[in-house]
């Protein structure tokens, strides 16, 4: 038989493997349905481990470092997270039995029960979750996009790192007051039954992480440039982060959102350096 003893197992380990991060699952995701859904296809994986079983005729033990990942994934990320990351991973699956050959009868069974998984996993939807990401793209965006123009422009127009230092961390705190006030009054006026400090203060905490980790390299090296190079780098690394979760969570497409807000970012981050040496040419020659 041209599909092979080996590749079956991988086949076996993987349904085992998914049984144990589906089950993780159910104990943390929120609504009765959404728990159901997810305990179904955890019982699903379990019966297409024995339907391989049978072919294989021996245990196999899941894979540990796929079931710790996932669990890391979803603790730092949220469950929901790390099921619509799942959501990918069923699909690449129903790839993978598409091309089994047919004399393995069972396996139309298991095709069907992993289209029904992959339609059930697009179902699932945390309201609270995309709230909290529609803020935090706001806070987020905003520090991105704020801090990186404000870098561009004193870079050229200040001509000193410490200068740019100390007025851009100025700016970031005073912005970053402003947004958590902000988000204060706005996750007050919501009544979502959370804490609406706890909320603020979260929107607070990003924002100025964000803050220092641009503004870092110029309280470490002397060349401008430089800095504003290690500073624009990083914020395209954090944006490509949050792209990426934003896409995840979403079902969204990640390139073409994270090169519409790098695209604004960098026409924020030129258009402020302009104004920046405009302003230096002008103290420097008329002041």
């Amino acid at each position: 038989m041209d599909f092979e003893a080996r590749e079956a197992t991988v086949f076996q380990r993987n349904e085992i493997t998914e049984h144990y991060i589906y089950k993780n699952f159910v104990g943390r995701i929120s609504g009765v349905k959404n728990r159901r859904i997810i305990s179904q296809i955890a019982d699903d994986e379990m019966r297409h481990y024995t339907i391989w079983k049978s072919y294989t005729q021996k245990d196999v033990n899941p894979d540990r470092l796929k079931i710790w990942f996932y669990n890391f994934v979803s603790t730092l990320f949220g469950v929901f997270f790390g099921i619509k990351l799942m959501e990918k991973s069923e699909k690449a699956v129903h790839d993978q039995y598409s091309r089994i050959p047919g004399s393995y009868k069972e396996i139309n069974g298991i095709i069907r029960d992993e289209e029904e998984h992959e339609q059930a996993l697009t179902t699932l939807i945390d309201e609270d979750l995309l709230k909290s990401t529609a803020h935090l793209v706001l806070g987020f965006n905003n520090s991105l996009i704020e801090i990186t123009g404000i870098l561009s422009g004193l870079t050229f127009a200040l001509q000193k790192t410490s200068l740019v230092a100390i007025t851009a961390l100025v700016a970031g705190i005073a912005a970053t007051l402003s947004m958590t006030v902000s988000r204060y009054l706005s996750a007050k006026s919501e009544y979502s039954g959370k804490n609406p400090l706890v909320t603020a203060l979260s929107t607070g905490v990003s924002y100025i992480i964000i803050v220092v980790l641009l503004v870092l390299p110029y309280l470490l090296f002397t060349n401008l440039y430089l800095c504003l190079g290690i500073s624009l780098v990083s914020a395209f690394c954090v944006m490509s982060l949050f792209s990426y979760y934003i896409a995840v969570c979403r079902n969204m497409v990640f390139k073409s959102r994270f090169l519409e807000v790098v695209s604004l970012s960098l026409a924020v981050a030129i258009l402020s350096a302009l104004a920046g040496y405009g302003l230096n040419f002008l103290y420097v020659n008329f002041m």
